[in-house]
């Protein structure tokens, strides 16, 4: 088996539903495996690290994928991610990060605090009504969705009254973030680019019209100023990445996490108790099972290597953070889930000039949540078989159903 072998066996349902037994795998063939093509799959924890730390290693742009396939600049939902500091390099990428975090800051975030806990309260109480008679509620749908969109719309300042909407948009969008084999599988994605970059520019246009104490008026008003900080086609791309990241990893973080408590009671017992930190809980549900398995890279200059290997520059890799959060030569017993590590330091969230940037918020919401929802449903169950997304880049369940008599 060699790194073209494991991209193949990734791309199939069944590996992508357990790939943990091939990521092991690759741990015994090497850290870094060329995949043929110029290409290479990275997955010791240590070489995937230093690639997302080291700026000589960017991500492939928009251009580029233009020059490997002109049809590519067809579909707008690539072009949108290709406009947002996801896909973009220096000077580009800083340049935007840095506007968006002037307003996307720490202080900001810790304020919202009071809003998430009565956020689930609110959501708690839904459940609580919904399952009443005893029938099962989808964890899914009535809070591990619920509770991110109305945090990040909240921040962002999208109207209560739209956010119904955006989980299907959000979904068929993120499509276009996985390894895709064929670019006309990429129809819904481009109808849900449009829509989302139509609904941002109305709402853009009403918010230069009446600020609000919300992002989208403060990084609104910074293109409107002009000078080249932003330009309107940036504002529209990363507002759209912010609405989307900003739900789509927590939803999948707050569902493989209460999946883990399922199969681990004691965790879940150590959480009622206060004796175990949600805190840590969190970072081995981010470290165990991350809602982000993968990313790319492009070598972008001579002499580079990782781990020894020469990486030859415009080599494409192919980062399995899934499988560098399991590296053997990183954490004792990677296969074992142990919310008590207090070395756990998951690469979930990235690293360098890309690290994400609501990590802070993802943080916060899911120590928040699942204290309380244990707390609220003593007798918290699973109510039937739950279903998983099929995706390898992002990681979750479609439904998680569950009595809460």
């Amino acid at each position: 088996m060699d790194g073209a072998a494991i991209i193949e066996q990734l791309m199939t349902t069944e590996v992508r539903t357990d790939p943990y037994p091939l990521y092991a795998r690759a741990h015994e063939l090497g850290p870094v495996l060329p995949a043929g093509d110029g290409m290479f799959v990275v997955s010791g924890y240590a070489a995937v690290n230093k690639v997302l730390r080291t700026s000589a290693f960017g991500v492939a742009t928009a251009d580029m994928m233009a020059g490997l396939a002109p049809e590519f600049s067809e579909h707008s939902s690539l072009a949108l991610f290709g406009r947002s500091i996801l896909q973009r390099n220096a000077p580009d990428q800083p340049r935007v990060r840095s506007l968006i975090a002037s307003v996307f800051t720490a202080r900001r975030v810790a304020a919202l605090r009071p809003a998430v806990e009565a956020a689930v309260g609110r959501l708690l109480d839904g459940m609580a009504e919904q399952g009443a008679d005893g029938s099962p509620v989808d964890f899914m749908d009535a809070f591990a969705f619920r509770l991110p969109v109305g945090v990040i719309c909240e921040l962002l300042g999208v109207p209560e009254r739209d956010r119904y909407r955006f989980r299907g948009l959000a979904s068929d969008l993120t499509v276009a973030l996985e390894i895709v084999q064929d670019l006309d599988d990429l129809d819904e994605a481009d109808r849900a680019a449009d829509e989302l970059s139509g609904y941002f520019t109305e709402l853009v246009a009403e918010r230069l019209a009446r600020p609000q104490d919300d992002l989208v008026s403060d990084l609104a008003r910074i293109a409107a100023d002009g000078g080249g900080r932003l330009s309107g086609q940036e504002l529209l791309a990363n507002l759209v990445l912010l609405l989307v990241a900003g739900f789509e990893t927590t939803t999948n973080l707050l569902g493989n996490g209460l999946a883990l408590l399922f199969r681990h009671p004691e965790a879940a017992a150590g959480l009622r108790s206060g004796t175990l930190s949600p805190a840590g809980f969190t970072d081995e549900v981010l470290r165990f099972d991350s809602p982000v398995q993968a990313t790319g890279r492009v070598a972008l200059a001579e002499g580079l290597s990782i781990e020894g290997l020469p990486v030859p520059a415009d080599s494409g890799l192919t980062l399995l953070i899934g499988a560098a959060n399991h590296d053997p030569a990183r954490y004792e017993r990677p296969g074992v889930f142990d919310p008590t590590r207090t070395d756990s330091q998951p690469l979930s969230f990235g690293g360098g000039t890309h690290f994400c940037l609501g990590s802070q918020l993802a943080r916060m919401e899911a120590e928040v949540a699942v204290p309380a929802l244990l707390d609220r449903f003593p007798r918290l169950a699973r109510g039937g078989v739950p279903t998983r997304r099929d995706r390898l880049v992002l990681r979750g369940y479609e439904t998680l159903p569950v009595t809460v008599r």
